[in-house]
């Protein structure tokens, strides 16, 4: 048996149980890239029961409610800048039609590394690397599409003032500590940076 047979997987139900957590905050995070999950032929979420494990193990699940609704604000932040940028001149109005699906999910990647980094109670390294791997690949894709590293800087920043602007809006909604506050913008930023810096060494490469 190879290991692939043996993994078990878990329905959002039952996953959502196993957390601790109502089910639709589950499904929140697995859209927001914070959470692998599988998607049958029929749409429905399936749940590796290591990963479900895993994030049970690294911190308790009370205090991802920063960041489940940090998540929701970022998106609907990054929604409505995508909008906007479209109809004005700049790098999202540059990008053929096509492509966009790739800078999307290239977001989601990026939002699924910050929630789970501003969510562990320590420097996660790996995320980190993590993090400079998706910037390597955002550079990758960028220079394939012919964008200058101007442009690719100014998506790059784009993503990351979305990030910032749902957590400046955080205190208001989620009635966050001025130092708690300070910390998500922090650890945001911190992950943003190792982005920045790779898609500048990607171009220099």
């Amino acid at each position: 048996m190879n290991d692939q047979d043996e993994v078990i997987y878990l329905s959002l139900s039952a996953a959502s149980k196993l957390l601790g957590v109502h089910s639709t905050t589950l499904r929140r995070w697995a859209d927001a890239g914070a959470v692998p999950v599988y998607i049958t032929p029929g749409g429905h979420r399936r749940f590796a029961r290591a990963d479900i494990d895993g994030l049970a193990a690294r911190h308790p699940l009370a205090g991802q409610a920063i960041g489940s609704t940090w998540a929701n604000k970022a998106l609907a932040v990054t929604r409505g800048g995508i909008s906007h940028a479209q109809d004005r001149p700049g790098w999202m109005s540059r990008l053929p039609e096509d492509e966009r699906a790739a800078w999307r999910r290239i977001g989601q990647q990026l939002m699924g590394v910050v929630l789970r980094y501003i969510n562990s109670p320590h420097d996660d390294e790996g995320l980190l690397v993590e993090a400079r791997m998706i910037g390597t690949d955002y550079a990758r894709h960028a220079r394939h599409t012919g964008m200058e590293l101007t442009a690719a800087l100014e998506a790059a920043l784009f993503f990351r003032d979305s990030l910032v602007d749902a957590a400046m809006d955080m205190p208001e909604e989620a009635h966050l500590r001025p130092e708690a506050s300070a910390r998500l913008i922090k650890r945001i930023s911190r992950v943003a940076n190792e982005v920045h810096l790779a898609v500048a060494a990607g171009y220099q490469d």
